[in-house]
């Protein structure tokens, strides 16, 4: 009797798995379509929901929608963590934190009563705006620019640390210069690393501009490095794209061997086996013998 359960469980677990994890069958791609429509749905719900004027019918007729939203996505990340081989590592992944983090806001709403605390319950129902992340599942250039900006965050990081700073220093060199004139913007350091900010990421608001011949010419010398300074992370990023395409097209196929295969490939060109370059159907194995 135990033997049959648990063979029922793991039957259960495979199919969902197929289903939820992966778009090859028919019944992955009705899945993705309709979470991809609910995502859509709940995000708009949540802009119009914000808009001043929305009649009471309507604001109802939104609650009954996000009751089933919330159902939905709730389902949804419990046959996740139920159907993967390692739950853990999808819980605390990316797409499981805002799946969790865009599940909780009606929840949360029925913990925290009192009028007063309507606001921050409204506060916390912005959160179903990070469903939006989770349309990056349904498209392989997502996750490889996912996979990319991954592998570059610690490079990136440390530019930033850079950038900061390089901002400080620069903001503090134009205090010096320009803090002694009368009726200066710059009358403060973080006041210099404001304009620093702004002058750098060539955003230019105009509301502090420098007034000495030295402060203009810093300023201008702040314009050309911010240009440099923009092209560097995303120079960072393709590097890493490009060693995750060639990661990909190099991928042998393990029916015949072949190599060259598109990025959004998913049988071999030759042979017309199925790709696997990462593994996805090793944990399907392993829901098998788990």
């Amino acid at each position: 009797m135990e033997s049959t359960k648990l063979s029922f469980n793991q039957s259960l677990r495979k199919k969902l798995y197929t289903i939820i994890f992966e778009s090859d069958t028919p019944a992955g791609k009705a899945f993705d379509v309709i979470l991809i429509l609910c995502i859509i749905l709940s995000i708009a719900l949540a802009i119009v929901e914000s808009m001043q004027g929305v009649s009471a019918e309507l604001q109802f007729t939104f609650i009954i929608l996000e009751y089933i939203f919330t159902g939905f996505f709730t389902f949804e990340y419990i046959t996740r963590i139920y159907c993967s081989p390692k739950p853990k590592d999808y819980i605390f992944s990316f797409f499981g934190i805002v799946d969790l983090l865009a599940t909780l806001p009606l929840y949360l709403a029925f913990f925290i009563p009192g009028a007063r605390y309507l606001f921050v319950i409204r506060s916390f129902r912005i959160i179903r705006v990070f469903r939006i992340f989770k349309l990056f599942n349904f498209w392989v250039e997502g996750e490889l620019l996912l996979t990319a900006i991954k592998q570059s965050s610690k490079k990136i990081a440390v530019f930033f640390v850079f950038v900061i700073i390089l901002v400080i220093s620069i903001g503090t060199l134009m205090y010096m210069i320009e803090g002694s004139q009368n009726e200066t913007a710059f009358n403060n350091i973080p006041n210099s690393i404001y304009w620093a900010c702004v002058t750098m990421t060539t955003v230019g608001y105009g509301d502090i501009t420098p007034a000495t011949a030295l402060g203009k010419f810093l300023s201008a010398c702040v314009m050309v490095i911010g240009y440099t300074i923009i092209a560097v992370p995303t120079g960072i990023v393709s590097v890493s794209m490009i060693k995750e395409q060639k990661k990909f097209a190099n991928f042998p196929c393990p029916n015949c061997n072949s190599k060259d295969h598109d990025v959004s490939a998913l049988f071999c060109h030759h042979c017309g086996y199925p790709l696997d370059p990462d593994g996805k159907n090793k944990e399907a194995e392993t829901v098998k013998s788990t």
